[in-house]
């Protein structure tokens, strides 16, 4: 589920000169906002010395630098493994962070490519993707710390009575929004839609998530970048963490195969979990569990109506149609979407 925190609006550009006086990178030339993302700020640099990324970490939940030096280095030994990824380039003291006037920067090397939804991928690259997944959290698994699992366990699963809660206080800010609106009248529909469902399957409620293990946190289409057919890297470990990895793997399949409709693209998904099994090391059993966990994550998660009616931020507006749908359409299909993970 995505934080409800959103970023403050960006005060001014980032302060080139400092940062590029500690890095071996020439002089700025031009320097672009990169506006693909819901909470990440970057921009697109071009120096005297070639191409960038030039990361501005900022929200307050990953810009820890010690935490962002973690995701530097496990991004630098799963490139060793041969992930591709883009690890970020030391400055002259040989640090991958730089904290100018209290906000931490990083630079990376810029990677020339494209996002691709999921239905713009061949079956054959479906699997390619599943097991590109695959082979992130095994190879985290090698490259990272074994005691953060020992010591994470996974988080309840949500409360249908504080949801249904949720559901009625969501419904009041719906009929005081003025002027209503067409968003206002889905948001009625699907909330309406939801309390039913929640009512209906109160009682599969899932326990606590299976075996955790380090994972990238994020991983979807606008963190994917493809070069031609294959994945050139994997970009933004802001939320690298100890979580249940086949659920990692089941969120990551309900963003690149949603359909517009509100369905999943089921042999797609079939390609992709095949693979990815093969690569994680994940048996039916694990990806049946997470199945399970997501949709009732899924069922009980407005974050984005909670994103528009009570922080007014309409950002994730144009996602919410077709997640909502998938609610709907995975409790109908809810067997069908189980085989196709575990088949």
């Amino acid at each position: 589920m995505s934080p409800l925190r959103v970023p403050p609006p960006v005060p001014c550009a980032p302060p080139l000169g400092a940062l590029l006086r500690r890095y071996a990178a020439g002089s700025a030339v031009t320097c672009e906002p990169v506006d693909e993302g819901l909470l990440n700020r970057g921009y697109r640099l071009r120096t005297t010395h070639g191409r960038y990324f030039l990361k501005h970490h900022f929200d307050p939940e990953t810009a820890d630098p010690a935490a962002i030096v973690r995701q530097h280095r496990a991004t630098r030994r799963l490139a060793d493994l041969g992930v591709p990824v883009a690890p970020p380039l030391p400055a002259r003291d040989g640090r991958t962070v730089t904290v100018v006037d209290g906000h931490a920067y990083a630079l990376h090397p810029w990677i020339d490519g494209r996002h691709r939804h999921g239905g713009q991928l061949t079956p054959g690259q479906c699997a390619r993707l599943g097991a590109l997944l695959g082979a992130v959290h095994a190879g985290l698994e090698r490259v990272m710390p074994a005691h953060a699992r020992t010591h994470s366990a996974p988080a309840e699963s949500a409360d249908p009575a504080d949801t249904l809660t949720l559901i009625d206080e969501l419904l009041g800010r719906v009929r005081r929004h003025r002027p209503a609106d067409s968003f206002d009248t889905l948001a009625r529909r699907r909330l309406l839609e939801r309390r039913t469902l929640l009512e209906r399957h109160a009682d599969r409620r899932p326990p606590r998530g299976g075996a955790v293990g380090w994972v990238h946190g994020d991983f979807h289409p606008f963190n994917v970048l493809y070069r031609g057919g294959a994945p050139a890297a994997i970009v933004d470990w802001d939320r690298l963490g100890v979580q249940p990895r086949a659920e990692e793997a089941v969120r990551a399949a309900a963003i690149f195969f949603v359909r517009p409709s509100g369905t999943l693209d089921l042999p797609r998904v079939r390609s992709y979990a095949r693979a990815y099994r093969r690569g994680a090391g994940a048996t039916p059993a694990q990806l049946a569990a997470a199945v399970h966990r997501v949709w009732w994550e899924r069922l009980n998660d407005f974050w984005m109506l909670r994103w528009h009616y009570e922080r007014d931020d309409t950002r994730a507006d144009s996602q919410f149609p077709a997640t909502a749908a998938l609610v709907v359409w995975w409790s109908r299909e809810y067997d069908a979407v189980r085989a196709a993970f575990t088949g």
